[in-house]
């Protein structure tokens, strides 16, 4: 052992001494085969819970930005300045702090013709302020020929670049039969969410546009908050102020079955790879048995020197501990890196048919805090477990047994 005199806490400076001294090939391999075990057993833990919430965060954030936190439907045959007091949903949300934006949209089913083939829509219309899917710059271009915004990967499917004239068909209600309506529209320039329905089948014109169409819907309202997590609270006060002659929903209502689903995942996925955390941590804990054995002597010195056997044993778990502890934050760190190279170099992108399954064209990679102290946490408590019945052995070493050959 070496004789420089110790520092800071007894049994962390032990364990540290242990670690670091020199040792035999087995024990060094040892060492070295868990130290590796257990980062590639954390990263790949970790790389997986930095997938979830990517893919969770991502989906969350483009769900908002197309359809907006709180959603406002004035009841059918209900107009909306009858609402309580008078007053519609814009005078409902003056004084409700945290609200950056309201638009009035509404929408129609529709089939949209270009030079490359035909497409079944969803036609938005809104006004030119109303966030990511707003609609075109304005109404109608020189000639009166209504404008309209394509989603990136319809423009490609209908083969429509900015200025081409498209056929518009809708099947509406003209009193109580059906009727078809045709228009010719001019594509003003198209939008890009990643998200693959918005891109993939929808369109936006504006609001007067829409409503010229017989059997177009009723308007209703998005509300944009700074703060998308209160939108359950912003939806109840509307409630309180609007009545029951509006009904009023949030995008954590709408979303709830999918969000709850993506939590278990997450959850069924921690402990599926955690797995492969437990197998390492046994390496941790062989790194253990040999330690104890070929410290034998040392050991027998510390407790001939008063050292009590559960300190001993302390020691020991202490030991394993410490490499587990490195492995892990070598894990986190590659995690990290991984995480960033994914990132700046869009590596998990998809095309339109695997978008179309996934919701996304790309999946960002963000590691959490929470997620990467639960990974730590967790590495932690499975080599302490591994390595207690290692342990145990240094707590029933005998001085007199360790140093007879000395």
């Amino acid at each position: 052992m070496s004789r420089a005199p110790l520092a800071g806490p007894l049994l962390p400076t032990l364990a540290l001494r242990l670690l670091a001294g020199r040792g035999s090939r087995l024990l060094a391999a040892t060492a070295w085969a868990a130290l590796a075990a257990t980062a590639l057993g954390t990263c790949a833990l970790a790389v997986a819970m930095a997938l979830m919430t990517g893919y969770s965060e991502d989906l969350q954030a483009k769900l908002v930005g197309g359809n907006a936190a709180v959603l406002v439907f004035a009841r059918p045959g209900f107009a909306a300045q009858e609402g309580a007091a008078g007053a519609g949903p814009e005078a409902a949300l003056e004084g409700i702090a945290g609200v950056a934006r309201v638009d009035r949209v509404a929408f129609l089913q529709g089939v949209l013709a270009g030079p490359a083939g035909e497409a079944e829509v969803t036609v938005r219309g809104a006004g030119p302020a109303a966030g990511t899917l707003s609609g075109p710059r304005a109404p109608v271009d020189a000639d009166g020929l209504p404008f309209v915004r394509l989603g990136r990967e319809l423009a490609r499917t209908l083969g429509a670049e900015a200025g081409e004239p498209l056929r518009w068909t809708v099947l509406g209600l003209a009193g109580e039969r059906p009727r078809f309506t045709f228009r010719t529209l001019r594509v003003d320039g198209t939008f890009a969410t990643g998200f693959s329905e918005f891109d993939q089948s929808w369109a936006v014109v504006a609001e007067e546009t829409l409503a010229a169409i017989p059997g177009a819907a009723e308007p209703s309202w998005e509300v944009a908050l700074d703060d998308p997590a209160r939108a359950p609270e912003v939806a109840e006060a509307l409630r309180a102020r609007l009545g029951p002659d509006y009904l009023i929903t949030d995008w954590t209502e709408l979303n709830r079955e999918l969000f709850a689903a993506l939590r278990l995942q997450k959850l069924a996925l921690f402990l599926l790879i955690g797995l492969v955390l437990v197998v390492a941590t046994f390496n941790v804990a062989s790194t253990l048995v040999v330690l104890v054995r070929e410290r034998r002597r040392d050991l027998g010195v510390l407790a001939a020197l008063g050292l009590e056997p559960a300190r001993l044993e302390r020691t020991a778990l202490i030991y394993g501990l410490l490499l587990g502890g490195v492995g892990s934050a070598l894990g986190l760190a590659a995690a990290a890196a991984i995480a960033w190279g994914v990132d700046t170099f869009e590596l998990l992108s998809f095309g339109p048919e695997v978008a179309a399954i996934y919701f996304l064209d790309s999946v960002p990679l963000r590691l959490a805090p929470a997620d990467a102290a639960a990974i730590v946490l967790f590495a932690l408590a499975v080599t302490l477990l591994s390595c207690w019945l290692p342990a145990r052995r240094a707590r029933r070493l005998e001085p007199a047994a360790a140093l007879q050959y000395e």
